[in-house]
């Protein structure tokens, strides 16, 4: 009913045989087939990403947060000049 189809592993040259056999081509196909470090760069721009959003997020909230600060020293000061301020 069912036909099942036999799985085979890429082939990947030994480095030794690949340098031997002088052919450009075969170290290319070698190498794209490795995936080793694959998910260290995966996990780098993973971390680049929050890094970036991260620091988008603090350039906005800084500028937030200095009008708060501007705003409650200006009220603090008039409020501190109506009470103090008698007349002179």
């Amino acid at each position: 009913m069912f036909r099942c189809r036999k799985l085979t592993a890429p082939l990947i040259i030994p480095a030794h045989k690949a340098e031997g056999m002088g052919d450009e081509f075969m170290r290319w196909r070698r190498f794209l087939q490795d995936q080793g470090g694959q998910d260290l760069v995966e996990y780098s721009l993973l971390l680049a990403f929050v890094c970036l959003a991260g620091a988008a997020t603090f350039i906005a909230m800084g500028t937030t947060i200095g009008s708060i600060w501007t705003l409650a020293n200006n009220r603090l000061a008039s409020a501190n000049c109506t009470s103090n301020c008698s007349g002179s």
